[in-house]
């Protein structure tokens, strides 16, 4: 079994920039695919990035590419979203997710098996 807890999450204005953080129990963590996923009110759960074992192991949707940056450390059991530039849209709840079973990064949300609590982003215009 595996527990995630995000944090890092709040309140801040248009091309402000937050860091989340997802602290995972478990001894096998460096194994898991690690993923971001977001849930805005009315909407459908959206795949944000993925990251597996090596740094150049990444998968980012288009709609975040170039301004999200996911990290992972594994001796601190902890994986990172970096959002910089950050736009009203961006406002969301945001989850973090692993996946144990497979190697290849997806962005398919069925494919993960451990969910945290998610964290609330809100960005104002």
């Amino acid at each position: 079994q595996v527990q995630l807890v995000e944090s890092g999450g709040g309140l801040v204005h248009t091309g402000d920039s937050l860091r989340l953080s997802c602290a995972a129990s478990g001894r096998t963590f460096s194994s898991y695919v690690m993923g971001w996923f977001r849930q805005a009110p009315g909407k459908e759960r959206e795949f944000i990035a993925a990251r597996g074992w090596y740094s150049w192991n990444t998968k980012y949707a288009d709609s975040v590419k170039g301004r999200f940056t996911i990290s992972r450390d594994n001796a601190k059991n902890t994986v990172y979203l970096q959002m910089n530039s950050l736009k009203p849209e961006d406002t969301a709840v945001y989850y973090c997710a692993a996946d144990e079973k497979h190697y290849t990064l997806s962005s398919d949300y069925v494919e993960y098996d451990y969910w945290g609590q998610g964290t609330q982003v809100t960005v104002s215009s």
